[in-house]
């Protein structure tokens, strides 16, 4: 199967023309299909050719067979399936497949391993040890995504001191996913200290007014640092396109300085 790379190059050439292109593209990486699952999902099986990552299935809210069914058919169309919070039920009814579990993250992984090239370096920063759940389903996904990860957890403002060494060995990364519950202040102090991008995200740590991670969304959509923010407990959102800005600054040319 060519890949669009290949494609775009031949139309620059002149090998092949526009509409030549649009039709290989369209039959080729199917970017119009989808695979239905009985009358309960249709799979993206195109998404990572267009948008540049794979469809991922959400355990949370589906019914034990329905998930089961899906799991199957993204195996066929696909070889491989990311599955995320997973409860404990789901969780013994895929041991019926070679699974890849990360406990911590929630995450299921089931088929082969992905064939990409590692690039690209995402840092997976978290405020306190109760985040730690929704920073393991950043990284897991980002490495799903093809990214290398490094992380540093417990490294909140309440003791900010702990924060600037472990600073020093995120500097290397191409973007940081900083996560805080309660009142959110790690991913703006953070994005304030460094020029690397930061993805903020709050997480539901935290009680009583303006708990479950709502303080810590307001805070950081109200930061004077430059960062963006994603959904409380967006673990998922944030490592994929944590990959993404990851991926794409690895395609770029490392600049040569001349004497």
């Amino acid at each position: 199967m060519p890949s669009v790379d290949k494609i775009l190059k031949k139309l620059t050439k002149g090998e092949i023309t526009h509409d030549e292109a649009e039709r290989i593209i369209r039959r080729e990486l199917k970017i119009d299909e989808y695979a239905r699952v009985a009358d309960v999902a249709k799979l993206d099986t195109a998404r990572k050719h267009r948008v540049g990552i794979p469809e991922v299935v959400l355990a949370e809210g589906k019914a034990t067979e329905d998930l089961l069914a899906i799991v199957e058919a993204q195996l066929t169309a696909e070889g491989r399936v990311v599955i995320t919070r997973v409860s404990e039920q789901q969780r013994q009814a895929l041991q019926r497949f070679d699974v890849e579990w990360h406990d911590r993250a929630r995450i299921a992984v089931i088929g082969k391993k992905p064939h990409f090239q590692r690039r690209g370096l995402v840092g997976i920063v978290c405020a306190g040890t109760a985040d730690i759940s929704v920073a393991e389903e950043a990284r897991v996904v980002a490495e799903e995504f093809g990214c290398k990860t490094i992380k540093s957890y417990d490294v909140g403002v309440a003791g900010i001191h702990r924060l600037y060494p472990e600073l020093q060995k995120l500097l290397d990364a191409d973007v940081l996913v900083v996560l805080a519950g309660r009142e959110g202040a790690l991913p703006t102090v953070i994005a304030g200290l460094t020029d690397i991008p930061v993805i903020g995200v709050p997480v539901s740590t935290g009680y009583g007014f303006g708990g479950k991670g709502e303080a810590a969304l307001l805070a950081m959509l109200q930061s004077c640092s430059v960062l963006a923010v994603v959904n409380i407990d967006a673990g998922f959102v944030a490592g994929a396109f944590a990959a993404k800005i990851a991926t794409r600054t690895a395609h770029v040319p490392k600049k040569v300085v001349s004497n």
